[in-house]
Order: structure tokens, then sequence, then C-alpha cells
């Protein structure tokens, strides 16, 4: 019987925990109110540095797109460096693209699900035109020759070996599909689950729902001689509710027998506070490669399962924490050390206090600590998880059977204490926590959430960097780069580009998308289509996306964008790009240029580009103004991130002096407005850009204010002048009405106003010519003629309601 000390204790604890988790709550909301004064107010920053449209990329960046005739929902990417192929599952599809241009001609395999499938699962309830599809799940290279793919098959999971040829120009591309075999363990039935597997050797393991209800999930091992294994059944100790993410095979040692399967996932913690709702947690499990399961328990079960909470916070000067467990997606950076890569993984939060991602980097140093930590134990249903203090069995739990660390051959030869305490203890105590205990990219309080990640290793001048591209939900990657000072604690992340990679959807294109059963649900429902899908080759310096409208393929940089100017090729800090005494291009680490320039690190061009011909060069312009009217002065720099500033001067020889803003001088994202301008006005305005500390002149801007009395006499004289085109009528006061005018609430008001006052004010008579011939008269006279009835026709005859649309729009 539990005695009063620990039923105290642990309403004690509860308590504690209600009122942190109240707590972490609260620093929530004051992290989406601000986070001024904080080391991570620049992490928030939600500014790109550049900023281009899907159109742009596609138009002058090198943006190139592809889709499957009656087909959608491009989840599943695998990249072929060697034969230079992109190949691609999609619903009752299989594509194969060229890595250098997804748009050429494609090969394609058509894989739907048999008929009688399809009738089965629309007995069942299912949309036959949305679900009882084939949709791609599993795409892996299986041999030189072969692919191995699984499909939903309507609810019918199967798979197929796929003929590939060993070259791109190889003309091979087809399945047997009387060659087809049980997907089981190996593909999601419901294609709106999600599979996460790898392929080492002949084996395939997979983190996958083995049931038509989606309620039996499993870690499983098929294909290959041994025998497949799975994770312990319906106990939810081992798998609890788990949505799988992603998988790799991670070698231990030189010995092949210590090599471990990673798998990566969220799931409903079980050691989640009671009476706070259900928690989500984020996961990294392992298993042994050479696993046989028990001789006596366990059989055909995993004995070397253990999984540990993975931790992406922001910590709090209060020793509370900011967590984002919602798991995302997680990519391997490969280092010179196989054992020892680097793993970044997206993270999202399901809280409903306020929205954000985060980036967290993880070294299998951290994770390999965790599992060799304490365990996990927890006596009762009533009692507190807390970490196991007696005697762990030998060898210990989570130990591949190998000679690297014992005698034991297989796992059915553990004893049976061992296998014992591993059924009943696959929890780790520790969790393990981010390289520098904190994200290394961090963005709340905006409209979107990251979805995916791909990570490029790059050499720049001043050293390593990694150039994060993370996808979103709402069709765009993110380009992010950070620098790290004198120490973790001390990073500076850069967002140098945000890059609209998939076209917006227009309402008609997103029902057309839904009718074609693309599985778009409300979740997905955005302007534009999720990124679900990112593959990187850094040999071909290419980004490839899957959506469920589309595939893209992006170059990994754009180095041309910055100019011509060495101050603005090093204020991008792009690790891709240098200044070559010329134009901005691509860095290459291997060549050596005299007047090559690239400081990533600090971005200082007061110390690179002392000599840059450029830095003096200024855009010059002249406006005209009319007194009493409203004028813009446009100035908009390249740099989301640069801080403009005006400074005005009356001539060119008096000194310069900041622009004072007031309630007629109002400063917007774009430039200046004058809400009413004076004769003082009149003057040179210079535009100014501030980044990281450089000030450099964008433009020159010289504003003449011209007299409305002198505006009216050009209006009138320019009408009617017949030389002049219609296009240069000179209507100054009437058009910049519509940027400010107190007295008029519409613009149809405004246009009523003016079509009233041309209709009856009164002509005044034009300036005698010079004497002409009789002739050269009457033709001049009846010229005019035709045109002041032409006018008195657009004016009186054409109707209000036919005139209002047509006239708003000329506005």
């Amino acid at each position: 019987m539990k005695s009063s000390f620990a039923v105290g204790s642990e309403s004690s604890a509860l308590a504690q925990r209600s009122s942190k988790a109240i707590m972490s709550h609260t620093r929530l909301l004051l992290l989406l109110c601000s986070l001024a004064g904080s080391t991570w107010s620049k992490a928030a920053s939600t500014n790109p540095r550049l900023k281009l449209s899907f159109s742009e990329l596609k138009a002058r960046h090198g943006l190139r797109t592809h889709e499957l005739e009656h087909s959608c929902c491009y989840d599943t990417l695998l990249l072929d460096e060697e034969r230079g192929c992109l190949f691609v599952g999609g619903k009752n599809h299989l594509a194969s693209l060229s890595l250098d241009n997804i748009s050429k001609q494609d090969k394609k395999i058509y894989w739907p699900a048999p008929v009688e499938w399809r009738e089965e699962c629309n007995w069942a309830g299912k949309d036959i035109n949305a679900e009882c599809m084939n949709f791609i799940k599993i795409l892996h290279l299986y041999n030189r020759t072969h692919l191995y793919a699984c499909g939903t098959g309507a609810f019918h999971p199967t798979c197929a070996f796929v003929e590939v040829g060993q070259r791109m120009e190889d003309p091979v591309f087809k399945l047997d599909p009387a060659a087809t075999e049980d997907g089981k363990g190996k593909s999601p039935y419901d294609p709106r689950h999600v599979a996460a597997s790898v392929l080492v050797g002949e084996e395939l393991y997979s983190g996958v729902a083995t049931d038509l209800m989606g309620r039996d999930f499993t870690i499983f091992r098929s294909l290959g001689p041994r025998p497949s294994i799975r994770t312990e059944q319906h106990d939810s100790r081992w798998l609890n509710e788990p949505k799988f993410v992603d998988v790799f095979w991670i070698p231990e040692s030189e010995n092949p027998d210590d090599d471990k399967i990673y798998f990566f996932f969220r799931e409903t913690a079980v050691e989640g506070q009671q009476g706070l709702g259900k928690s989500s947690f984020a996961r990294i499990g392992q298993i042994c490669r050479n696993d046989m399961g028990g001789q006596r328990s366990l059989v055909n079960k995993w004995t070397t399962f253990l999984k540990a909470r993975l931790v992406c916070s922001v910590p709090g000067s209060d020793g509370s924490d900011t967590y984002f467990d919602e798991l995302r997606d997680v990519f391997l950076l490969q280092t010179k050390d196989k054992r020892n890569p680097l793993l970044y993984a997206v993270f999202s939060t399901s809280s409903s206090v306020f929205k954000g991602s985060a980036v967290c980097l993880y070294t299998m140093h951290d994770i390999r600590r965790a599992f060799l930590g304490p365990f996990a134990h927890k006596e009762g249903p009533n009692y507190q998880w807390v970490s196991y203090q007696s005697r762990v069995p030998y060898p210990r739990p989570g130990m591949c059977p190998s000679k690297t660390f014992g005698t034991f051959s297989s796992t059915k030869d553990f004893p049976d204490d061992v296998i014992q305490f591993a059924r009943n203890h696959p929890l780790m105590y520790n969790p393990v926590l981010p390289h520098g205990q904190r994200p290394v990219f961090l963005q709340t309080n905006v409209d979107h959430t990251f979805t995916r990640i791909a990570v490029d290793r790059v050499t720049a001048a001043d050293g390593h960097y990694d150039v994060l591209f993370i996808g979103t939900d709402v069709g765009t990657v993110l380009k992010v780069i950070s620098v790290h000072k004198e120490s973790w604690q001390n990073m500076e992340e850069l967002l140098l580009e945000d890059l609209q990679v998939f076209k917006y959807l227009s309402t008609g294109n997103l029902l057309c998308v839904l009718q074609q059963s693309c599985l778009c649900t409300r979740d997905h429902a955005h302007d534009s289509s999720p990124v679900t899908s990112m593959q990187i080759s850094s040999k071909r310096q290419q980004l490839y996306l899957g959506s469920r409208t589309s595939i893209s393929q992006l170059p990994l940089h754009r180095c041309g964008i910055y100019g011509k100017a060495c101050a603005e090729c090093c204020l991008a800090r792009d690790p891709y790009c240098a200044w070559d005494g010329t134009t901005c291009t691509r860095y290459m680490p291997n060549t050596k240029r005299r007047f090559r320039r690239q400081d990533v690190r600090n971005g200082d061009p007061n110390m690179l580009c002392s000599e840059d011909p450029h830095r003096s060069s200024v855009l010059e312009k002249k406006l005209y103004g009319v007194e009493g009217s409203s004028t813009f002065l446009e100035c908009v720099p390249k740099s989301l991130q640069a801080q403009v500033v005006w400074t005005y001067q009356k001539a060119s020889d008096t000194p310069k002096k900041e622009v004072q803003l007031d309630e007629r001088v109002v400063k917007t994202d774009r430039g200046i407005l004058i809400r009413s301008v004076l004769h003082k006005d009149t003057g040179l305005y210079h535009c100014h850009a501030t980044e990281h500390g450089f000030t450099q002149s964008l433009l020159r801007l010289s504003l003449e204010v011209i007299g409305a009395q002198q505006a009216d006499s050009l209006s009138y004289s320019w009408e009617e002048e017949p030389s002049e085109p219609a296009s240069h009528k000179l209507w100054y006061r009437d058009f910049l009405q519509l940027v400010d005018h107190p007295n008029l609430s519409t613009v149809d008001q405004l246009c009523q106003q003016l079509w009233s006052r041309k209709s009856h004010q009164p002509k005044k008579k034009p300036p005698l010519p010079p004497p002409l011939s009789v002739k050269a008269k009457n033709h001049k006279w009846k010229h005019l003629e035709e045109k002041r009835k032409a006018r008195s026709r657009r004016t009186h005859e054409v109707p209000r309601a036919e005139r209002g649309p047509r006239s708003a729009a000329v506005w």
C-alpha cells in the first residue's frame, strides 16, 4: 500500500509541474509578444535579406517545375547522383527525371491499384477517387540495376522491384505488375500516413502502421535472409500513437556487428503530466542491426530497442524552457567520420498559446551518452517516473551482441533477466539535448510552419558553414546560416533568402487539386502548396522539392542578384558567393584570384571594398511635385534588412540634414510620402541604406515644386496641343489626390467630381497661332473640332454605370 508520504510527495510534485507548465505558457506569450533585450531577439526576426517570388525565380533565377499528368502528391523523392536521376513517387505513377533539368522529357510508369482492390476499398467507406488509389510511399536504391518501391495499393500495401538500368541514358524503366509482393509492414495502408524506412544491404527497416485501422504501429525489419522482427505489440511503453519521421543507419565502430538503426518519431508521451492532457514528445529510438530477438521471451521482437526524448527548447533565465516537441523532419549531414554525422531536426509546436518553429542540431556523442545513461522507471500507475537506481543486468540492455563489448554472439543468448528488463524499460531517463543547449534557428509569430530541411556544408574564405534550406507549409524555402562568434552561446542567425518555390493556388486551382485527390485537408488549405519532400545535390548545386501539386528544382545560389558592387556582395554574407573584382560570382575555394573578396563572418565592406569602383555610383532622378498635392519619393533597397535614412539639402553646395518626419511628411517601407507639397520642399533628397554598420547611398533625387496655377496652364496647354500624344496629359492635382484626399471618401466621388468639373468648366481660348495659309488653317481647326467632339462624346454620352469601373481602373 502506498504511504501517505509518497502520496503527499506526488501531489506536491504534480502541483509544481502544473505551476511550471503555467509558467512555461506565460513565457510562450512573452516570447510571442516581444523578444527585445534577449539574446534571441535576432533569431525572432522574420525579415529575410532577399525575398523572391515564384515568377521572379522562374523568369530569371533558374527555377524549373514539373508535373506528372493525372498525378499528384509527390511526397517521395529519391536522388541518384550516379545515374543522374531524380526518382519520383506520386499517385499511381513512378517517374525518372534528369537531375540537370527536371523539366525535360521524363520516363514514367503507370502503377495503379487493381480494380477489385479499388472496389473493395470503396465498399469499406473510403473515397474511391481520393483514397482508393496507389500512392507511392517507399523508394530505395536496391542494387545497381533496380529500385525497391512500395505503395498504398488502395489500402492493400504492395511492393515491387523496378528495373532502371545503370545509366541515365539506358532506356529501361519498367515494373512487372505480376511480380509484386505484399507490402504489409513496409508501406502504410492510408495515404495520409507517413512511413519512415531505410534499406541497409538487403534488409528494409520501417516505421509504419501494420493494420487497416492505423492503430498497430511498429518498427519492422523485412526482406533479407534474417527473420522478420518487430516491436512489442500494443505496449504503450514501447510505442504510443507514434508518427514516424525518418530513419538512418549509423555505424557504431569498425565492427559491423555494432551498427545501429536510429528512428526519429513523435508520440504521445507516457510520462506526460497528469491532469494536463496529452503531451506530444519528440523521440529518437535505436535498435541493433544484428538483433535476432529473444529465445524464450520477446521471440521475433526487438531485444535492443531503446528510446529517448529529443529536446529542442529555448532556455529561460528563470530555469524554465520553451519546448518545441512536434518533430517534422531530420537531415543527416555526413562528416569525414561516418560514425559521427551531424543531425539537423525541424520542430514546430502544438501549443495553442503561440505559433513557432525551430531547428536544432544534435551530435552522435550526445545521443550515445543519453542511451548509456540511466533508464526511466515507474513502480505503478500512480507513481512518478524516476531514474532507475537498482542493478542493471549484464549485458546492458541496448548493447549489440558482438566481440567489441562482450562474448555474446546473438541476442538469443542473452540471459532472461536482460530480456525481461529490456521489455519493461525501453525509455531512457535523460533526454538528448541539442548542441549548444538551444536552437540554431528560430521563428515565432509568423504565418508559416517549418516542414522539411536539407543542409549543405560550404567552404568559404573564413571557414566552413552549414547552409540550411528549410521548407515551409506555404510553399517557400528559407535559406539560413548560423555564424558562430566566440562560442556556441553567442550565435548570429542570418536569414539570407525567402524563396517562393511553388506557385500560389487560386480558389479554382485548389478545387482542381482537391478533385484530383491530392489529399489536401483543411490543415493544408494554404494559398500555396506545402513543401512535403526535399533532396539536395551538393555535386550539382541544386535543390529538389516535392509538394502535392508539382516538383521544383532550384539552384542553391544566385550570386548575380547581389549586383556588381563589392559592398553589396560582401553585405550579402552568402558563403556561396564572392566579389571577383567585377561582379558577385560563385566562390571556388581551389582557385586563386587577386580581387576575390568574401567575409561571411563579419560582412564588413569597409575592410574589403575600399577600391570598389561601383561604390561612388549613385542613381539620380528628377521629380516634379504640384504645390498643395501629394508626392512620393520612392527608394527600396535590395536588402530587406537594411535601414533607410533620408537626408535633404536645399542645393548641392548646402549642408545635408536628416529629413524631419511629421504628419505632413510620412516615412513608409517604400519611401517618403509628402502629403501636401510646399515650395520649401524643393531641393535634393538623398536615400541612404545602413546595414551591418555600413552605409551606402542608393538614390539622389531632385524635387522641383510647381505652382498650382502653373500646373493648370500646363495641363490645359498640353491637352489642347495637337502635336502631343494623349498619354502626356498632365493632370497632376487630380491624380495625386488619389494618394491622400481628406475631403473625398472614395475614388468614385473623386472621379465624379472630375467629370463634372471637366464638363462644365469654361474653356479658355488658346493663344492665336502664327499666320498660316488658308488650307493649313482649315486643316488645323478641323482637326481640333473633331478632337473636341470625341472628348465631348466620352464625357457626356457614356453612362455612369459603364464609366465608373473603367475610370477607376484608369485612375
